[in-house]
């Protein structure tokens, strides 16, 4: 039988773990309903491009669904002789476990928080998943970038715009502890804000990300040594919300357990409106025109 997961609900700040990602301290007045992000974890978001969350949805929903997905790699937990690759890659599943836990009460007020009530997709499912697994071989694919969303008749590849056509924000769900060595996404906090000067010039068709991602790198902007280099770790049910634009790169595995994690995006409603008549920005937006220096 398949368990019935309750929503998780918002945690309050002296429950949260700090993690290898820097957040800021809060307090909160005694008794009073508070949300999911504080004011300054909003901000640290605008600034930063992610906020982390820990214990988002149940870690007994998040070990049943690794389960499910160490049976579809078809590959035996208990035998690391069986795993011959760096890196594999699992498609989207839907069904309750999966749905269990991207709809969760504590993510969705955290993407009215930080897209907007109403202008967000709910999901029905999660993927892709990049499972990797301690091995000599370099992986593959541990180059810095931002993500493409969409496709563009006669171009290839995917592409990204200055609107984020097609994704709200990237989001990386956690199935497995996933210490420093256990292959935790990388990112360079602020990263997000060095993007939207190279896309401006593109308009609403946009660029392809890799011609993106070629712009910043020959700017010294893809890499930046002036971005801080921060470690996606945590444990089972945790989840980072990011930026679209934040740039991050996957590396390889040192540690001993394979890392388990979803990162799908976020769907909007429309494409991230930078001219609001009524000054209702959504902090995605925000970060946007700091990004292009651009008063709100």
């Amino acid at each position: 039988m398949t368990a019935v997961y309750a929503s998780a609900t918002a945690l309050p700040a002296h429950r949260r773990r700090p993690g290898r990602i820097t957040r800021l301290p809060c307090s909160r007045p005694p008794g009073k309903i508070a949300s999911v992000l504080t004011a300054r974890e909003v901000e640290r978001f605008i600034a930063d491009g992610y906020v982390y969350l820990p214990e988002a949805f149940p870690r007994a929903l998040a070990d049943e669904c690794r389960g499910f997905l160490w049976r579809e790699t078809g590959l035996d937990p208990g035998e690391p002789a069986t795993w011959t690759k760096p890196v594999i890659r699992l498609d989207g599943y839907g069904g309750s476990l999966f749905n269990a836990a991207v709809n969760t009460t504590a993510l969705h007020e955290a993407f009215d928080q930080l897209v907007g009530p109403g202008r967000w997709v709910p999901r029905t499912g999660l993927g892709t998943f990049p499972i990797r697994f301690p091995h000599p071989d370099d992986p593959g694919d541990a180059g810095w970038h931002m993500e493409g969303s969409y496709c563009v008749e006669g171009e290839r590849g995917y592409q990204l715009n200055l609107r984020s056509r097609a994704r709200a924000l990237l989001m990386l769900f956690l199935f497995s502890e996933v210490g420093p060595d256990d292959a935790p996404t990388r990112i360079k906090a602020g990263s997000h804000l060095d993007v939207p000067p190279f896309l401006e010039a593109a308009g609403d068709r946009g660029m392809g990300f890799g011609a993106a991602c070629a712009a910043m790198d020959a700017a010294g902007k893809l890499d930046s040594p002036d971005r801080e280099l921060a470690l996606a770790t945590g444990r089972p049910g945790d989840v980072y919300l990011c930026h679209p634009f934040l740039i991050h790169s996957a590396q390889k595995h040192r540690g001993r357990e394979p890392r388990f994690m979803a990162q799908p995006p976020l769907d909007p409603v429309a494409p991230l409106e930078l001219r609001r008549a009524d000054g209702a920005y959504s902090p995605v937006e925000l970060a946007v025109l700091r990004g292009l220096g651009t008063p709100a």
